[in-house]
């Protein structure tokens, strides 16, 4: 991305200060990278098939663990950013969403699960274990 979005993204994350470190649905220095670095990293796992995980460690960024909740973040993000860096952070959104979208299949059961998530990215198979 270049200097300028990621200029933004500092910003916006310094700037959204009523979340801290771990919560899903919040902002927090370093949060959009780590964000992206655990999206990445769930894509990157072999097998044609992905399931998502539960977190089971209490560390706050454990919670990208499940890479639902690292993609809130990254949500968090573009609905706080402004334009163009919210397009450019997009663009990279939109290539993980569609591997994502490719790897992992629906859970027709996730409306049993979900509280307060309704996005696409929470409709996932996961697969029952906690990881760390």
């Amino acid at each position: 991305m270049s200097e300028r979005t990621c200029a933004e993204i500092q910003r916006t994350e310094r700037d959204h200060g009523d979340s801290w470190a771990g919560l899903w649905d919040g902002l927090w220095d370093g949060a959009v990278e780590a964000a992206l670095r655990h999206y990445r990293a769930f894509l990157r796992q072999p097998g044609r098939y992905l399931e998502l995980c539960f977190p089971a460690s209490p560390h706050p960024e454990s919670s990208l663990v499940d890479v639902a909740n690292a993609r809130d973040i990254l949500q968090e993000a573009l609905r706080s950013l402004p334009q163009p860096s919210r397009a450019e952070l997009g663009r990279v959104v939109a290539r993980l969403d569609a591997e994502l979208r490719r790897r992992t299949l629906p859970d027709p059961h996730a409306y049993r699960h979900l509280r307060w998530h309704g996005e696409w990215w929470h409709r996932r198979l996961y697969d029952g274990e906690f990881r760390w």
